[in-house]
């Protein structure tokens, strides 16, 4: 559900980002007035495993689109929201910077998408509610599902308000939003059986870390071997091979776009902001779409690559998952470790 700088105004991409540098300053606050160090290293991993998981399209049968986790409501329930909202914005951020995923104009809109609802939302109204302090298999699942379903409808939902807000492509507002809020639908609900599981392999390895996470207290004397290994092994596997066997079919946004205007890619306005941030992607991202820079294809090699075999074996992906899980791992963690800094000057 990344969007492109091509769907936004420079007003909307604008606002946007002041509103998720607002959201970023405010979570690094709370985390600095309530410091625990001993998080920094679950901040790192699961960052560095969440890039990795959203590497991985998974098909929705029959509609010939696929989707990809938010992670956002992993991170909220194992980490609590401040903390899992700063590790989104370092997620992104790497996408956006090195791999060019997702649009530099768009990023505040991502953050706020795929971040803000999940995090600031659903997980405080929706997951504690159900699963509480007292959690089970059934409750996890349950508060699971039906949280990542919410939060990725509302982010779906305000992806159609921000491209309509911003009035430079043709999308109409009614064909786009009944065609992008079922298939996020399907998508939410596979995004809350993965995070079932993930939370389930954290609760039977150390259930103190979601006592602590719903409780808002730190991590301290927790042991966490277990759980980072076995986080940091995932981060690997995921990132450097199960990344292969990710879907070719567009995923729910693209397939949206399709359907309503032709075209899974819209062109941004030439010239201007979207040029200059354009340009500058460009240089940034060494890894375009998780892989080595080609060469402009030819007719040939073009219609060579729509039969592609699958899995996608490629050495350029599994280098962008393992670079982008550690550039990750090092953005969380130093962010972690700076908000323990200011608020052990301030102390």
């Amino acid at each position: 559900m990344h969007m492109a700088d091509a769907l936004l105004s420079p007003a909307v991409g604008g606002t946007m980002w002041a509103v998720a540098a607002g959201l970023t300053a405010y979570s690094a606050k709370k985390l600095k007035d309530s410091p625990d160090e001993s998080r920094v290293p679950l901040m790192g991993v699961l960052g560095a495993f969440i890039f990795a998981a959203q590497m991985i399209n998974f098909s929705i049968p029959v509609t010939g689109s696929s989707g990809h986790i938010g992670g956002g409501m992993i991170l909220a329930i194992l980490l609590g929201p401040y903390a899992a909202f700063l590790v989104l914005v370092s997620v992104l951020t790497v996408q956006a910077l090195f791999f060019a995923d997702g649009g530099l104009l768009a990023l505040g809109c991502n953050i706020f998408n795929m971040g803000f609802f999940p995090c600031f939302i659903a997980y405080p109204f929706i997951y504690l509610k159900i699963a509480g302090q007292n959690p089970t298999r059934k409750k996890i699942l349950l508060a699971a599902t039906l949280s990542a379903v919410v939060g990725l409808q509302l982010g779906a939902f305000s992806v159609v308000l921000e491209t309509m807000a911003s009035g430079i492509s043709e999308l109409p507002f009614k064909t786009f939003v009944l065609l992008m809020q079922p298939i996020h639908l399907a998508i939410g609900f596979i995004e809350g059986l993965i995070t079932t599981a993930v939370v389930t392999f954290v609760w039977q390895a150390r259930p103190e870390v979601l006592e602590a996470s719903s409780r808002k207290t730190g991590l301290r004397g927790i042991p966490m071997k277990k759980v980072l290994t076995g986080l940091a092994l995932a981060a690997v596997v995921t990132g450097g091979v199960f990344s292969w066997f990710a879907s070719s079919y567009p995923d729910g946004l693209e397939w949206s776009m399709a359907r309503t205007s032709g075209s899974e890619e819209l062109e941004a306005p030439e010239g201007g902001i979207h040029a200059t941030l354009s340009a500058l992607q460009e240089k940034s991202a060494f890894l375009p779409d998780y892989g080595f820079r080609k060469a402009p294809a030819n007719e040939y090699e073009a219609a060579a690559g729509e039969h592609a075999h699958w899995p996608a074996v490629d050495p350029g992906t599994s280098l962008s998952g393992l670079v982008g899980g550690s550039l990750t791992l090092i953005l969380a963690g130093m962010a972690g470790m700076l908000i323990r800094r200011l608020s052990s000057g301030r102390n």
